[in-house]
Order: C-alpha cells, then sequence, then structure tokens
C-alpha cells in the first residue's frame, strides 16, 4: 500500500508561540535538550521556541531544503528518509518523544522527515540556538550527548542492515527499539510499531510481503505475540535477541 505524503512548506504550516513556563510541564523535559537547563535558565530557551503540529504522513522537512531550525519531539514519532537515484526511499530511522532533529545536519537537512501520526515538536532558529549554546555550556554538553547516542544508532541501523536474514532483521529492529523504548522510559514490551508495514520494509531493505512473513515466523516460534497490528509483544527477549545475534540483557 503507498504512503500518501503530505508536503507542507514551513511558512505555511501554523506555528504556536509556547506560554511561559510550558517547558517546566512538558512530558519529556528531562529527556530532552532543555534538560540541560536549569529552571531559571529555561526561559532563555523557551523565549526562542515556536510549537509545530504535524498530522500523519505531514512532512516536516525535506532532504536537501536549507537548514533553518532545529526540532525537539515532544509527542508522536517521525520517520527519517533520504531518497535513492531510482526514485525509491530509504528510511534511515525513527524519532520518539524527547529526540532532537537536526543536530547532524549542516547548511542543509541530509534527510527528509515525516510524521508517522499525529506528532507534536518545539522548533528552534538555528542561529538563536546555536547562540543559546555558546551562553549555557550545560547545553552543549547536552547536544554533544545527543550526538554520541546518534553514532550509536547509526552503528544499529548498519547491524541491521547486515543480517542476512530477513527473520534476523526484524528480531533486530524490534530489540533495538524495545531497547530504545526504555531508554525513552517507555515499556519494553509492548513495543509500540505505529508506523505501516511499508515503512518497516524501507528501513529494513525488504519487501512488505517479507516483513509480514518475518512476523509470522516471529510468532509461530513464540518469540512474539501480535495483540493488534501496530503492538508487539516480546514473550521471550533472550530468545529473540539470539535470533538477533544482540546480547541478552
Amino acid at each position: 500500500m503507498a504512503v500518501v505524503i503530505r508536503a507542507v512548506r514551513e511558512t505555511d504550516r501554523p506555528l504556536y508561540r509556547a506560554p511561559c513556563g510550558a517547558c517546566a510541564t512538558c512530558d519529556v523535559r528531562t529527556m530532552a535538550v532543555c534538560a540541560a537547563l536549569a529552571d531559571d535558565e529555561v526561559e532563555a530557551l523557551e523565549s526562542i521556541m515556536t510549537a509545530t503540529h504535524l498530522q500523519a504522513n505531514e512532512m516536516l522537512v525535506q532532504e536537501g531544503d536549507p537548514r533553518s531550525k532545529v526540532f525537539t519531539l515532544t509527542s508522536g514519532m517521525l520517520r527519517l528518509s533520504v531518497g535513492l537515484p531510482d526514485g525509491r526511499r530509504q528510511i534511515t530511522g525513527f524519532l520518539l518523544p524527547g529526540d532532537y532533529l537536526g543536530l547532524a545536519d549542516d547548511e542543509i537537512y541530509t534527510a527528509s522527515a515525516e510524521a508517522v501520526g499525529a506528532a507534536a515538536l518545539c522548533a528552534f532558529p538555528v542561529r538563536q540556538m546555536d547562540a543559546l549554546v555558546e551562553r549555557f555550556p550545560k547545553l552543549k554538553d547536552r547536544l554533544h550527548r545527543f550526538t554520541r547516542a546518534a553514532l550509536r544508532q547509526a552503528r544499529e541501523n548498519q547491524l541491521i542492515l547486515g543480517r542476512l536474514a530477513p527473520v534476523e532483521k526484524l528480531a533486530s529492529f524490534l530489540v533495538l527499539l524495545s531497547d530504545r523504548a526504555v531508554e525513552h522510559r517507555l515499556p519494553a514490551s509492548p513495543v509500540s510499531l505505529p508506523m505501516p508495514r511499508a515503512d518497516i520494509a524501507d528501513y529494513l531493505g525488504l519487501t512488505v510481503e517479507t516483513v509480514s512473513r518475518s512476523f509470522t515466523k516471529l510468532r509461530n516460534q513464540g518469540l512474539v505475540a501480535m495483540p493488534d497490528p501496530h503492538s508487539i509483544e516480546i514473550c521471550d527477549r533472550r530468545a529473540l535477541a539470539a535470533v538477533a545475534g544482540l546480547p541478552p540483557h
């Protein structure tokens, strides 16, 4: 099934200035970049922040566009993708609440970012954010931590794509997504999969049919259960990690 992408220019999207004190009550305050700042310092971040809301499949930024803003995802999920020479897309990752978008980019966005479902973000102009980073060294240290996490996730992506068997790729994807959920203070199981199977296929370099067969194999082996298409219960994490070739912890 084709995924319909709704492209909206940044200037067309309604932006909302966050009310004073919004960061203090934000659900991802302790996980996001703003966790580096004390309550009396975070007002400086709020002063440059605008709230952005996306509908399902709405594009936030497009690969190759000038990098004008950086973002913190506060709810929902984003898919990151790059275009291939033959017109296809390669999904390179999924962002969870608390994740930061735009850190690895320079003058342009190196990947497109679209909402999987309804999503909300905090947007910060690049120049003003750079000034705050220089003003608050703790903020710079926090961004360095995010950079290290992004590098780790890139290695995990290579690990997944390097698996030979489709079922190994899917098992790796589920285990690592479960680990990321725990890092974001979400349950390790069930694993939330709001994205369609086509997204998972484009991420793993497989066909949708192969992804579906791999889910069935894992379920038949008693490693996972599928209460609904967007929720995967991990029944035997140790065995699932063994299929993935990952440590059992």
